[in-house]
């Protein structure tokens, strides 16, 4: 007589995660008063930033607009280009939030998601102010990864 038994499923192991975010504020140059915001998670196979302002005149309890949110990533047959694309559009911060994701997926050379609430326009930014703040975000950005990188080898020996 054969008996209908299910297989016994495996159970799930819990596993604390992995992700350590990083919250860094820092003034832009030449943006007198203004303190740039980012929120960053290295993962194992991709990254997070998020980006915003803030100026000494901005309440509290005001609610700023998300921004635009990015995914790029790194062209393998082509290290000088990266692929991307929008999934949330702020025609604002459209065209910075880009930018930065660009700039991240090839040097990082992984694939970034990039969300950015910072219109440098609204900022009263000139280029050459813009340019040198986003120098800055991706600088910063970059120098975290490379200590990221410094203590995921320590942890590994």
């Amino acid at each position: 007589m054969a008996t209908d038994m299910s297989p016994a499923i495996p159970q799930a192991e819990l596993t604390p995660p992995s992700v350590k975010p990083q919250e860094l504020s820092f003034t832009l140059p030449r943006a007198l008063h203004t303190t740039a915001h980012v929120h960053l998670n290295f993962m194992n196979h991709c990254a997070t930033v998020f980006l915003a302002t803030s100026t000494p005149g901005d309440s509290g309890g005001s609610i700023k607009p998300m921004g635009s949110f990015v995914y790029a990533m790194p062209d393998r047959t082509s290290p000088k280009s990266t692929i991307s694309t929008t999934l949330y559009t702020s025609p604002p911060s459209i065209e910075y939030t880009t930018r930065i994701a660009k700039i991240l997926a090839r040097r990082l050379y992984m694939p970034v998601y990039v969300g950015c609430s910072i219109d440098p326009h609204s900022l009263g930014l000139e280029v050459q102010e813009e340019m040198e703040g986003l120098t800055s975000i991706v600088n910063v950005i970059m120098a975290n990864w490379e200590e990221h990188k410094q203590e995921k080898a320590r942890s590994a020996k």
